[in-house]
Order: C-alpha cells, then structure tokens, then sequence
C-alpha cells in the first residue's frame, strides 16, 4: 500500500513528516543530498537565524538552549539531527526527485532511484532552492571574479581586496560586514529596491515578537510600528547612500515576497565608513562594473547576493499549481501538499510548524473520510445484495 511521501529533509520537510508520524502515518522522507538541512551548511560561516530560538522551533522538540538566542546554522543542522533521531523519521538519502505525476489513489514520484507511489505527497524542496544570477550585459566578460552568494564561506580569501557586494537582503547585508570585518580593504553594497530595514532587537525585546503579535492585526499596524522604529533606532540613512523607502513593509513584502533586512551591524559598519552604499548594477565592461547615475567601480571581486528561485517547475509544473513566479497557488489537488514555501513577516521557521500540523491534521481527516467511504461500498453493498437475495425466497 502506498505510503505518505515527503520531499526534502530540511526543517519544513522534517516538521510536516513528525507530525504525520505523530498522527499514526508511516512517512517515508526523500532528500537528494547525503544529510538532513545540507543546504543550511552550504551557506556562510557566520550566518545566524534571525529568529529567535524559541520561534525557530519544530513542534515537539526544543532547540536547547545552550545554542543561545540567535542559533547558528551550523547548531541549527545539530538541531534537525536530534529532531530525526527523537522521531526516528524515516529518510532516504541521495534520492533526486525529478517529477511528480498523478495515480490511482494517489501520486508517483519520479525520482533517480525509480518510481515511489505515494499516498499522500508533500513537497518541501525549500524556499531558496536554485541560486539566481541576473542577465547583467557584459557579465561574461568581467576580468575580476564573479560568483553568487550561495558560494560564499568567509572573509579570509578576500584581505586586501575591493569587493562589490549586489544586494541589500539579509545576506547580502551579513556578507558586506563580514568582509569589512575581515579585512577586505573597501566593500561596497549595490543597491537596486530601497530595503526595509529594521532592528534585530530593541531594548533586548527581539523584533520578531512584535511580529508575531502584530500577525493577527490589520497590516496598517504592524507597518506603523515597524515605521516608528526604523526612525527611533537607525535615523535617516539616505545621507549614508541607502535609499528612503516610502512603501509600507506590508505593501512591499506583497508585491516582492521579500522579507525586511534584520539589522544585526550593518547600520553600525555604514555609518562608521567600513562598508559603502551604491546605486544598481547595470552593467560590466571589462575591469569595471557601471552603476545607475554614471557610477563606475573597479573591483576585484562581485559576490551577487541576488536571491534564489524555488525551481518548482520541473517537479510540479504541469499540476497546474504555480504562478508566474514558481510559487504554490490556493489551488488544491486531492494528497498533494507543499511546506516551506511563504516567508511571512512572523518568521518562516515558526510558520511551517504550524503548517505541518496543518498538514498532517488534513491527510488524517481525507483519509478518514476515504474509509468511510470504502466501508459504505463495501458494506452498503453487502446489505443491498442481501436485501435482494430475501426477497428471492
């Protein structure tokens, strides 16, 4: 009999598979690569959650508290490891899936190990699962070195060195200071779309608390607040070169599903004159990189910390259940679930365990409806047929 199936043994992978165990369900968990969270050890060294440790938790298990208030990744992969082992969740490394495809009573999923039914199916590949360069003209061509963030490990390669870092997300902003911190002898910050930046913590209260009591709140609010401390705590920064934003948080976050910067020093390194901001990319030529305005630099090195895509299409791009921009629609097909795939303003980690009960608690009840309904064939049919065989006599 076909078994629920889930795709990815990252956190939201690992959590809606828990809860399925917790729920009676035999999970069996599909990772291509040879560990639970990989991705999470292929970042930086210095990458910390922006969550706080207790809202960064999977249901049922504590992130111990000696991995402090901010976990680091490489504490957080210690974390996924433990919550494996204490469910004693099922996983099957170096399994690729490639395509999903509907079944009788069910799905199947194409994988590099062969065809794997599934019950019930949840996809949770991640949310920044294939890194995204931009179709800059002349990138080809740049005499320096060029590569995205997903390859950067530290500051040490860099001492000495001009570093053009393009884009002002949260990793684009931890990088700029590690280089700054790491003695790269200038560091300059490209940005395009004006951030929102905001405070990891005020008055030692972390900011996403507020978040999470603002969620249930009409928008207007939270923005209000997000507003107030952005001035309080970090003043105007456009003297410092970082472009003032007059889009609420909420407005922005809806059209570019891009989440605030949380400040952990990168205000501090700006406006000590450790790190620099500057205008877009626009193009390479050669040695140097021309900037919207007329702005041309001449860097060693270009880390583009230009985002990821969910690279969804593949796997699931002829359900039908993706906009344009490879994200999960509303729309929803019977045993197919997707985990992991918002990145709301309360915190990604917190919501997908809220999710995967979510999850779970729908398998549970479709599948209860599912023997009803076998038992109303099975049993309805019996007592007709044998309504009819009495009347023969």
């Amino acid at each position: 009999m076909p078994r629920d199936v889930v795709i990815g043994a990252g956190p939201a992978g690992l959590a809606a598979a828990a809860e399925l165990k917790r729920r009676g369900r035999r999970p069996l968990v599909l990772e291509c690569a040879d560990r639970v969270g990989a991705s999470w050890l292929s970042r930086y060294d210095s990458l910390r959650l922006n969550t706080t440790r207790w809202w960064s938790e999977l249901p049922g298990l504590p992130i111990p508290r000696a991995f402090g208030t901010w976990v680091s990744a490489a504490d957080y992969v210690r974390y996924l490891d433990a919550y494996t082992s204490h469910y004693g969740l099922e996983v099957r490394f170096g399994v690729t899936a490639a395509r999903i495809a509907a079944a009788d009573a069910g799905w199947v999923v194409h994988t590099s190990a062969g065809p794997i039914r599934a019950a019930n199916l949840v996809v949770a590949t991640g949310y920044d699962r294939e890194p995204f360069m931009p179709p800059w003209p002349g990138r080809e061509h740049f005499s320096g070195a060029l590569f995205h963030s997903s390859e950067y490990r530290n500051a040490r390669a860099f001492m000495g060195q001009r570093v053009l870092v393009v884009g002002p997300g949260n990793s684009g902003t931890d990088i700029a200071v590690d280089l700054a911190r790491g003695g790269a002898s200038k560091v300059w910050l490209s940005i395009r779309t004006p951030p929102q930046i905001v405070p990891r913590t005020v008055s030692r209260i972390p900011v996403q608390t507020v978040a999470v009591a603002a969620r249930p709140l009409p928008p207007w609010i939270g923005d209000s607040i997000i507003r107030l401390l952005q001035v309080l705590v970090h003043g105007d920064l456009s003297r410092y070169g970082v472009p003032r934003t007059k889009e609420a948080v909420s407005v922005q976050f809806g059209r570019d599903d891009v989440v605030p910067v949380i400040d952990v020093a990168f205000v501090r390194e700006l406006k000590r004159g450790t790190l620099t901001a500057v205008p877009a990319v626009e193009a390479f030529d050669g040695p140097r990189v021309l900037l919207t305005g007329g702005l041309q630099l001449t860097p060693d090195v270009v880390v583009a910390a230009t985002g990821y895509r969910r690279a969804l299409g593949p796997l699931v791009g002829e359900l039908g259940v993706l906009d344009e921009r490879e994200k999960p629609t509303a729309r929803k097909l019977p045993g197919l679930f997707f985990a992991g795939y918002t990145n709301p303003l309360s915190g990604n980690l917190r919501e997908l365990g809220i999710a995967a009960r979510e999850i779970a608690n729908q398998v549970v009840e479709d599948s209860a409806v599912q023997q009803r309904r076998w038992q109303t064939a099975i049993f309805g049919g019996s007592r007709r047929h044998a309504a009819n065989s009495s009347r023969d006599f």
